[in-house]
């Protein structure tokens, strides 16, 4: 990421972020990486949730936690915080007058929840025509559910992500789990960005903006992806099946010496080399395993075959033998260890930030560390131009800019409007 050395992709779009927690958050911090001017707005005293959701909690510089939570820093940084109570009518007419001056607004209140302050497409779209409105929600505006609130550990198990996620039943450890991070929610955020960047595109023929409807459960059979495919054609239901592949074999982690690690073979030409280099070239002719369809139909007689070999030697050699025979493989890192990884360190995948004045202490943490955008453009790559904000720590400067002097914004912050 740049510090706007080179133009930034979007610097001409500005977005009205009403959204909290994380789906919506991180469609507008991917917006905010590429250079638009992504407005997010609070409730006042308490922000959004995930400024609370800890531990872990940001350490001062001695190493104590702050009450600050980790989880906000994910998904927020490049964005001016204001604080509006949008329950208030005064709130509700600022909130008007960043629209018309706006290109894009996301939210993920539930269905009809911004129709009762006049918030809703409907209503705003009357005000500027150019407007792309997203709303997020669990289960879309319409249908049975739609009512419901929704959030990324129930539509994993809704949608069937648990049910093919973990060890088999009858094994150790069997039973559904989750994935290791909010999926649908990232998911749903990279998808609401899409569609988003798509909606300009349009406007850019049209002149007109539209409404987008993006649903958790949606995204949560779409990323079903390959397992979906081979349901809804062959009517056979897919299974827990641990660090294996369906598809493919060998895919998966295979023991060590000294622990484990992960192969990842994905065409025969892979396999007879990774066979030569596990001194077995025997394997690639056999009749049971000379193709991936007969490996995956047999690969109850050959996965034992192949974790007694790969048990004689450590990690750190199979990984560098095979990857000479180009053969794809790797470690299995915890995450400190993923972050450390030279691969990792090269391309810049940790950046800190500069802490800006607000209401964290400055003087006792001084940066913020995240993980940089993975959209390299190079002409136009993304930017870092600010740290997560503090809560409300743009208000007047955003309010200035709607005309507002000083008097008026004291009058507004007295009357708890923001």
């Amino acid at each position: 990421m740049t510090t706007q050395e080179k133009p930034s992709a979007l610097p001409h779009i500005k977005v009205l972020d009403l959204s909290r927690v994380l789906a919506g958050p991180w469609c507008t911090q991917m917006l905010a990486d590429l250079g638009a001017d992504v407005i997010k707005v609070e409730k006042p005293g308490d922000g959004d949730d995930t400024r609370h959701w800890g531990p872990p909690f940001l350490k001062d510089n001695e190493g104590n936690d702050t009450t600050h939570a980790t989880y906000f820093t994910a998904c927020n940084r490049n964005k001016r915080s204001v604080t509006i109570d949008m329950a208030k009518p005064e709130g509700q007419a600022l909130i008007r007058q960043m629209v018309a001056q706006s290109d894009v607004l996301v939210e993920n209140f539930k269905v009809g929840g911004l129709a009762k302050y006049g918030l809703d497409y409907e209503h705003l779209k009357t005000l500027n025509p150019r407007l792309i409105y997203c709303s997020i929600t669990g289960f879309g505006q319409d249908g049975p559910y739609a009512e419901r609130a929704g959030y990324d550990l129930m539509i994993q198990a809704m949608s069937g992500m648990m049910s093919i996620t973990g060890n088999p039943p009858g094994t150790p450890g069997g039973g559904p789990l989750r994935v290791g991070v909010a999926l649908t929610d990232l998911f749903t955020g990279v998808y609401a960005c899409s569609a988003i960047l798509a909606a300009v595109e349009v406007r850019h023929r049209t002149g007109v903006g539209q409404y987008i409807d993006m649903s958790l459960l949606d995204v949560g059979m779409a990323i079903l992806a390959n397992q979906a495919a081979g349901f809804l054609n062959t009517g056979k239901v897919p299974q827990r099946q641990g660090n294996s592949h369906p598809s493919l074999v060998p895919y998966q982690s295979l023991p060590t010496l000294d622990g484990a690690m992960l192969l990842a073979v994905g065409n025969d030409g892979q396999f007879a080399r990774f066979c030569e280099a596990a001194g077995q070239p025997q394997w690639a002719h056999d009749p049971r395993y000379a193709t991936n369809t007969l490996r995956v139909a047999n690969r109850e007689s050959l996965i034992p075959q192949i974790e007694a070999v790969t048990r004689t030697q450590t990690t750190v050699q199979w990984v560098a033998l095979l990857e000479h025979k180009a053969v794809p493989c790797g470690p299995i890192n915890n995450v400190d260890q993923a972050f450390a990884d030279a691969q990792v360190v090269a391309r810049g995948l940790k950046v800190n930030q500069p802490l800006a004045l607000g209401d964290i202490d400055s003087t006792a943490i001084t940066s913020i560390a995240s993980v940089a955008s993975p959209l390299r453009l190079m002409d136009t790559p993304p930017v870092l131009h600010r740290p997560p904000p503090a809560l409300g720590e743009h208000t007047d400067s955003v309010l200035a800019g709607l005309g507002l002097d000083a008097a008026a914004i004291a009058q507004l912050r007295s009357q708890g409007a923001v």
